[in-house]
């Protein structure tokens, strides 16, 4: 047999192709491979630039796009005059995306060509920009994480000089930082912040709402390395910035009473003293002042039951000062009199009930008014007699007792005042001289108030406005309205009486030099939590000037380890009186009193 090559085998007997390891083969696998890819590629072209052009431009956008929130400028506290209590001072977290930091390309303008930035000179100038070291920077900016403070509270300033040097994923952060120039003045109603920016306490946290604003955003490109991408379209929706709180508090009278009343509870070692101050026109509060007060830019060092105003904290039996309710509540339902007669003896039962005096003293024959001016609980039980518990209740309820006053700070002043059909034996007689309900010196002031201004309760306000950006203001109303509580001329035989108290009763301490002052003291009984009395509380209520009434201005000493210093209560508040009258430039008439008589007859002391 003859072998041939195989190029001469016959046409038509069987050939074998090349093995797949040939060249041949695997360029055909390639070149197939390519066409693959190549037509994908041209599909997906067609879909981008042909069928969805408008998606997949806004999906790159989408990746190219940052939002960053603004935050709106927090609202001033401001006193009535417009001072600033307390404000927010803009300072910039300056944080950094730690991914985003590396080397750089930036245009040259001097060059005018691109160049690569080494990032650590940059690092090295923010540094100095910050104050830190280099050290410190590198360790807050190198590494993976995605959010990292550098620098916390830096100016404007700082800020600028630090985003100018364009260092990939540095971003500035807005925050406020709130400041309390007065310090502790009227830091009670104020209230504080958090370290975190949060509301805490006082005005701070029940306004925090009208105060806080509303945010903003901000939206704009950013290229690969992080960067604001120069000329690119920046969107911004402004951030409304929140709005002020004017208040009815005057802070040079506010600091006034404060260095007052800590002197006072300091010289008798009392658990504290507190004071209102009330226009007896508006019902404003001028001065709502505590012996000891919350600084709020330290709020840490001041006791937790201080940082919070006593005034709207603690109700207290009220005592003698509220012996002006079952007095006016007679006389308005035309049974008394300030000039009729009672015999008055230092002890007397009452239905079982025995009723004595704060001293020990002869049976007198008084005026209503006389009474009422040497503070005696056996003739004032007996005018509290000429009429019903119903009656008393209702006048009672009037001036506001057993009801809170809100003034707008997250807790109300509270009051407790149970209806007639509660009262035992004893308590319908002791509610007639200012026991067996409690109330706190706000309700005292407004009591007062109310009889200042020929009957006519004012609610009290503490917040005059709020004051947006564009400067418009929305006066703050109070819940309650203005009422009449007793007559014109009911009003005005009160304060006569008042003035009776100053002149021949127990306060006449309180006078000021050239003002008709009237007014009404106490010393009451203490009760503990538990329920017992085991302590005191002194008090002193004036309104001034009794030509026309402006002030009302009420002390309140609590816990002095005796029931000494009712005369200094009295002096207190006099001063504080006075200090108000002459801020006021309200003249000193030097008016001669025009008071009752005290006894019915001839004098009998």
């Amino acid at each position: 047999m003859i072998d041939r090559p195989a190029s001469h085998l016959p046409r038509g007997g069987s050939t074998v192709g090349p093995a797949p390891g040939h060249p041949a083969v695997r360029t055909r696998i390639l070149l197939l491979l390519v066409f693959v890819l190549l037509g994908g590629l041209a599909l997906r072209l067609v879909y981008v630039q042909g069928i969805d052009p408008t998606g997949q431009a806004a999906a790159a956008m989408d990746q190219r796009l940052t939002h960053q929130e603004t935050l709106p400028q927090r609202g001033s506290i401001l006193d009535r005059d417009g001072d600033v209590l307390a404000a927010s001072v803009r300072r910039y977290d300056i944080v950094v995306d730690q991914r985003l930091v590396k080397d750089f390309n930036e245009w040259d303008r001097e060059a005018r060509e691109t160049v690569l930035v080494d990032v650590d000179s940059r690092l090295a100038s923010l540094a100095e920009v910050l104050g830190m070291s280099e050290e410190e920077v590198r360790e807050a900016t190198i590494g993976s994480r995605p959010y990292a403070v550098v620098r916390r509270s830096v100016t404007p300033e700082v800020r600028d000089k630090a985003m100018a040097l364009n260092v990939p994923g540095l971003l500035s952060e807005a925050v406020d930082r709130r400041t309390y120039p007065n310090g502790s003045v009227a830091g009670s109603i104020i209230g504080f912040m958090g370290g975190d920016g949060t509301a805490l306490e006082g005005l701070e946290l029940s306004q925090d709402d009208v105060m806080t604003g509303t945010p903003g955003t901000r939206t704009f490109e950013v290229g690969a390395d992080g960067i604001r991408i120069p000329n690119a379209p920046l969107e911004e929706v402004p951030a409304v910035d929140g709005a002020d709180l004017r208040l009815t508090v005057d802070k040079d009278a506010q600091w006034f009473a404060q260095e007052t009343l800590g002197a006072l509870a300091a010289e008798y070692d009392a658990e504290w003293a507190n004071a209102v101050v009330m226009d007896v026109k508006t019902g404003d509060v001028i001065v709502m002042a505590d012996s000891t007060t919350v600084d709020p830019a330290d709020p840490d060092a001041t006791e937790g039951n201080f940082r919070t105003s006593t005034v709207m904290s603690t109700p207290y039996e009220p005592g003698s000062t509220g012996k002006a309710l079952p007095i006016a509540a007679a006389v308005d339902a035309g049974k008394v009199t300030a000039t009729d007669g009672f015999t008055v003896p230092s002890s007397q039962d009452f239905d079982g009930q025995t009723i004595r005096d704060f001293s020990p003293h002869p049976t007198f024959d008084m005026t209503v008014a006389g009474i009422y001016a040497r503070s005696y609980n056996t003739g004032t039980v007996q005018i509290a007699e000429k009429i019903t518990d119903e009656q008393r209740y209702e006048y009672m309820r009037s001036f506001g007792v057993g009801q809170p006053i809100d003034l707008g700070l997250p807790q109300q002043a509270g009051s407790v005042l149970v209806p007639p059909e509660q009262w035992d034996g004893r308590q319908r007689l002791t509610t007639a001289f200012g026991q067996g309900y409690t109330q706190t010196t706000l309700h005292t002031a407004q009591m007062y108030q109310a009889l200042a201004n020929g009957g006519v309760l004012i609610p009290a306000r503490l917040i005059d406005a709020t004051v947006d950006g564009d400067a418009a203001e929305k006066r703050w109303e109070s819940s309650a309205e203005p009422h009449r509580v007793v007559s014109e001329e009911t009003a005005a035989q009160m304060l006569r009486m008042m003035e009776t108290v100053v002149t021949q009763g127990t306060s006449k301490a309180a006078a000021i030099p050239g003002y008709r002052v009237g007014g009404k003291s106490s010393t009451a009984e203490a009760a503990s939590d538990t329920g017992t009395y085991d302590g005191y509380n002194l008090g002193f209520t004036a309104v001034a000037p009794l030509d026309d009434p402006r002030f009302v201005v009420s002390v309140s000493l609590h816990r002095p380890p005796s029931k000494q210093g009712s005369r200094d209560v009295s002096v207190a508040a006099a001063t504080i009186m006075e200090y108000m009258l002459r801020q006021a430039d309200v003249p000193a008439t030097g008016a001669e009193p025009d008071d009752y008589r005290v006894f019915v007859d001839d004098p009998q002391d």
